[in-house]
């Protein structure tokens, strides 16, 4: 199988904190996802001033398309960038971890996405979208998607009703299984009645952690796995240190993750959504999916930022053929 990922193409501004009192001066809180305007984002770079920061492609699929290209998966990436010269670097890191790029482009800069790292390893967020959520559903022609098997919708973009909507209208008549990540409890909270409708009429893997879960049915996580089974094919709800849960058919299969010490949970959730998806892809079980989802968890959270180095590819793959043996 292959996968076209949908989602907002966001540049990764990668802040190391001292302490937690920018978050505190800010009125943010620690460990949450902000939307900003344009001026609050340049208010905030103007706060984080001096600090450490480094710049990567990003948008949490970005993150898993390119992990999945990386697993040796064919994948294409579909977002809406602007015409600056950062828009650009992000279309050529696509082209250079191997994912296709259909990009739509908006006169003017491309969003961004800062990410704040405090010293315990947790990330809080602050998301300007710019351009990125308003890709016109109509330019994703019915002979992209059927070059597909899989289409991978990120939650952020339930902000654009009509191009979820339409896009996942598309997908199904095309043939494609729909994947959809429910992103931050605060989309959650806000589509809550968007997601009642789209979730059983078009989704058939729904991903979310234990907060999501949790959010969206106002159950405790192993209930919420089994109502959400009811929905979709398979509900895959990641726990933290703790794990993951998978539940299809009724029946939840769990999966641990070796112990460590987080430097930065940027890009976890990201990642275990790209093992999974593999696995999937590969014909693996569902205990196998999800095992290979909180290896590449496990790795990401020892390093700072949502990318993995070209050179430790190999091993990773090692090991996953390792689980499907």
């Amino acid at each position: 199988m292959n996968a076209i990922g949908l989602g907002n193409a966001l540049v990764d501004v990668l802040v190391k904190l001292k302490n937690d009192d920018v978050l505190a001066d800010l009125g943010i809180k620690k460990g949450t996802m902000t939307m900003i305007d344009h001026d609050q984002m340049l208010a905030l770079h103007q706060s984080l001033n001096g600090l450490e920061r480094t710049l990567k492609p990003g948008g949490s699929l970005c993150n898993t398309t390119r992990a999945l290209a990386n697993l040796g998966m064919e994948s294409g990436f579909v977002g809406r960038i602007g015409t600056d010269s950062i828009g650009e670097s992000y279309r050529q890191a696509l082209l250079d971890a191997g994912v296709i790029p259909y990009f739509q482009q908006t006169k003017g800069i491309s969003g961004c996405c800062t990410s704040m790292i405090s010293m315990d390893g947790e990330r809080t967020m602050c998301t300007f979208l710019g351009p990125a959520p308003d890709v016109d559903p109509d330019a994703i022609s019915g002979e992209i998607l059927s070059s597909y098997q899989y289409i991978n919708v990120e939650g952020y973009l339930l902000v654009n009703e009509h191009l979820i909507r339409r896009v996942m209208q598309k997908a199904k008549a095309c043939g494609l299984k729909v994947a959809l990540g429910l992103a931050d409890f605060n989309i959650v909270k806000a589509f809550h009645e968007l997601l009642d409708e789209i979730i059983p009429a078009y989704v058939d893997v729904l991903f979310a952690n234990e907060i999501e879960a949790e959010t969206y049915t106002g159950l405790s996580v192993r209930e919420a796995a089994l109502l959400l089974a009811e929905k979709v094919d398979v509900v895959v709800v990641t726990l933290g240190e703790k794990g993951a849960m998978v539940c299809h058919n009724g029946e939840i299969t769990t999966v641990s993750t070796t112990p460590c010490i987080p430097v930065d949970t940027t890009g976890a959730g990201d990642y275990f959504a790209a093992g999974f998806l593999y696995g999937l892809s590969v014909g693996a079980s569902l205990k196998q999916s999800a095992t290979i989802g909180t290896m590449l968890g496990s790795y990401i959270i020892k390093l700072v930022g949502a990318e993995i180095p070209d050179e430790n590819w190999e091993q990773i793959k090692l090991k996953v053929r390792e689980i499907l043996s």
